[in-house]
């Protein structure tokens, strides 16, 4: 069966041989994640071009997606490469450290002291040790520990309810953005934006580079789940990653599944996409298996109605990155089964002013009440295939595109399948005959089945949807 909920996998170690991306590839990768945090420039270059060849030689749509460093918010090195700190003991986060011992360490973010201040507790190791501070002192920032345990080398410092100052874009973030831009990257994810002005700084960074990929902001600081802030990011940005790593930490395990839901619901009625990310399928780095609790987190996910899941270390280090992509395929199509589609209810108090968006709204309509076998929509920059795929009418996207970069964007949309059409010129019957052709090429529809087909007139002008047809498959085709 069909999958509409979108696999995107992070490559790394694991991943990097050619046969096994071809296999992960097969089993089912939508989109895949270069994470610049790790590795140069030429092994990104090295993995994107891998993927181009084995998307070309599958006949499979994988988009590629650079995901940003962003701002290094870590502590230093300690001399052993690590430390025990016990709970009661004091312990100094000292920006003018080199080496780090027991009572100290040093800071790659050296603007923390000027970030807190007495009582503030700061979260280290994804939460795993507690540090209240008790005394800043020029470059120190004096605490007591709270919640002990190991620390070693670079672990990540967040505060608890936010407010590090930390801008979301570095100088390695602005070269890596050059870089994204020569390998042709689909999509661009921001980490740490605060506010859309975050998110227009990377897209005029990109523009100015002479790139056009979509941009995914990273939504993982407790400043930027607030409602205001959370629209204001979603204007500057072609979507949000529901990044639940960081953000758990800043605002509290227990806060994030109820920020999931209402993250992946402002983002549909924003017309924006949504990628879940973070620890879905974690414990199948090391087993053949998900657990039962991670079937349910992505099964959640899918009837949240986010367009994609995602895998980290399950595919960049894990042992199963074949496996993984399976089970999460399962889970996926599982879910989607028992999703009710209310479209009608939906549909109560929307209001649309473009002729393209009403067009697209039309068409949803009667594909839901016709019971068509799909939706065919000729579209040059897809923006008539993501206003359909924000709303489940149960009928399947097929997003006809003769432009390339069209056909790669489309490969993260929820419920929507990337065709490639060839481009005919402006001859409107010539392009229904080619349209009819590829579906009838591709297996999705057979001789006599009922399509709704959305076309735009004059033909190849982008934004200029304003026909909707019911079509029965052979017309077109002489037959």
């Amino acid at each position: 069966m069909l999958r509409s909920t979108k696999i995107v996998a992070t490559l790394g170690p694991s991943s990097s041989d050619p046969a096994v991306l071809e296999r992960m590839v097969r089993a089912g990768v939508d989109v895949v994640r270069l994470n610049f945090s790790h590795g140069t420039a030429e092994d990104h270059f090295k993995r994107a071009g891998l993927v181009k060849d084995i998307a070309r030689k599958t006949g499979r749509t994988v988009a590629i997606m650079c995901d940003l460093q962003g701002p290094k918010i870590r502590i230093g090195k300690f001399g052993d490469g690590k430390a025990t700190l016990e709970k009661g003991r004091r312990f100094v986060l000292d920006a003018a450290c080199e080496r780090g011992d027991a009572g100290r360490v040093g800071l790659d973010y050296k603007e923390l002291p000027r970030d807190v201040e007495p009582g503030v507790l700061l979260l280290l190791d994804d939460g795993r040790i507690v540090l209240e501070v008790t005394d800043v002192r020029g470059d120190e920032v004096h605490t007591m520990v709270r919640q002990g345990g190991v620390l070693s080398d670079h672990k990540g410092i967040n505060r608890q309810g936010g407010g590090l100052t930390a801008p979301a874009l570095t100088p390695k973030d602005m070269e890596d953005i050059r870089t994204a831009v020569k390998m042709q990257a689909d999509y661009l994810a921001v980490s740490f934006p605060k506010s859309g002005a975050d998110m227009y700084m990377a897209r005029e960074l990109m523009r100015a580079a002479g790139g056009k990929a979509f941009l995914i902001a990273k939504i993982e600081r407790a400043e930027a789940v607030g409602a205001e802030a959370l629209i204001d990011i979603m204007r500057g940005s072609d979507g949000i990653m529901v990044a639940r790593g960081d953000l758990a930490v800043e605002v509290g395990d227990a806060s994030v599944p109820a920020l999931q839901k209402k993250m992946i619901r402002l983002a549909r009625e924003q017309n924006k996409v949504t990628i879940t990310a973070t620890q879905m399928m974690e414990s199948m780095i090391a087993s053949p298996v998900p657990t039962r609790a991670e079937v349910s987190d992505v099964a959640n996910a899918v009837l949240d109605g986010t367009d994609a899941v995602m895998l980290s270390a399950e595919t960049a280090s894990g042992m199963y990155p074949v496996e993984v992509i399976e089970a999460m395929d399962r889970i996926c199509v599982e879910a989607e089964q028992t999703q009710p589609v209310n479209l009608e209810q939906d549909f109560l108090n929307r209001v649309f002013t473009r002729v393209d968006q009403s067009i697209a709204m039309a068409g949803l309509f009667t594909a839901y009440h016709l019971k068509v076998k799909a939706i065919a929509t000729l579209t040059e920059s897809g923006s008539t295939a993501l206003w359909m795929s924000r709303l489940n009418c149960g009928v399947p996207i097929y997003a006809l595109t003769s432009q390339t970069s069209t056909r790669y964007r489309c490969a993260l949309l929820r419920d929507v399948f990337p065709l490639m059409v060839k481009y005919v010129g402006h001859d409107r019957e010539e392009l229904l005959r080619e349209a009819e052709k590829v579906l009838f090429e591709h297996k999705v529809v057979k001789q006599g089945d009922l399509i709704v087909l959305t076309i735009g007139e004059p033909i190849g002008k982008a934004g200029g949807t304003n026909t909707m047809k019911i079509v029965r498959v052979g017309e077109h085709l002489g037959a």
